[in-house]
């Protein structure tokens, strides 16, 4: 086991990770509270997943309900080791999981470039295991896709976007892009927590550089 701020911030090894359990603690709402559209499957025909991590989900999750198109939202756990975990579990780093947004979208309104654009610029994609001041595997940068064309266009909008930011002077991506792994739901209060929380904590910000437009 290991422990303390700096800790968190190392993945820890599938033997070091958390058992988890079998089965969820507790169910998602039935609805979204914004959007009124189902929290979990099955989602309105023709629609299509996407997911991203870009550190404390409340923030992450406000920028994509605003998003015209964008149908359904909720917030979860993914990209570690234990089945179902809770968010303290999550929070003490040894479950290796990231805070995602997991979006439901029309891809007749919205295009998943569109996604990313929003992702890009609404949090700080260099900073490794945190977000400012949030520290922990579960502030990652990440992209996790659904099929071959979502990971062609997240791959080729990481490049894009690193030219962007080093033209401003900043550091490299550390985003991972990796495919959707299982996506466990976090508890019924984190769901549309900034819109039942109105001045609730918000840690989500920028590097101020604008992902490029298209040609």
């Amino acid at each position: 086991m290991f422990f303390g701020k700096s800790a968190k911030a190392r993945m820890p090894s599938p033997d070091e990770a958390l058992p988890g359990r079998d089965h969820p603690l507790e169910a998602p709402p039935a609805r979204h509270a914004v959007l009124d559209a189902p929290l979990a499957p099955p989602y309105p025909a023709g629609t299509r997943l996407a997911t991203f991590g870009m550190g404390c989900f409340w923030g992450a999750e406000r920028r994509f309900w605003q998003v015209p198109g964008v149908v359904s939202t909720a917030v979860g756990y993914a990209g570690g080791f234990t089945p179902h975990p809770t968010y303290r579990e999550v929070c003490s780093g040894l479950t290796g999981h990231n805070e995602v947004v997991q979006v439901v979208y029309d891809p007749q309104r919205v295009r998943y470039g569109d996604l990313l654009k929003v992702f890009w610029e609404a949090h700080d994609p260099t900073q490794g295991m945190r977000q400012g001041n949030d520290v922990g595997t579960q502030y990652r940068s990440g992209i996790y896709w659904h099929d071959a064309d979502q990971r062609a266009e997240a791959e080729a909008s990481r490049r894009t976007f690193e030219q962007a930011l080093r033209a401003a002077g900043k550091d490299p991506v550390t985003t991972e892009i990796e495919p959707a792994p299982a996506f466990y739901f976090a508890e019924a209060y984190h769901q549309q927590y900034l819109h039942k929380n109105p001045g609730g904590y918000c840690g989500l910000g920028g590097t101020g550089v604008c992902y490029p437009a298209d040609d």
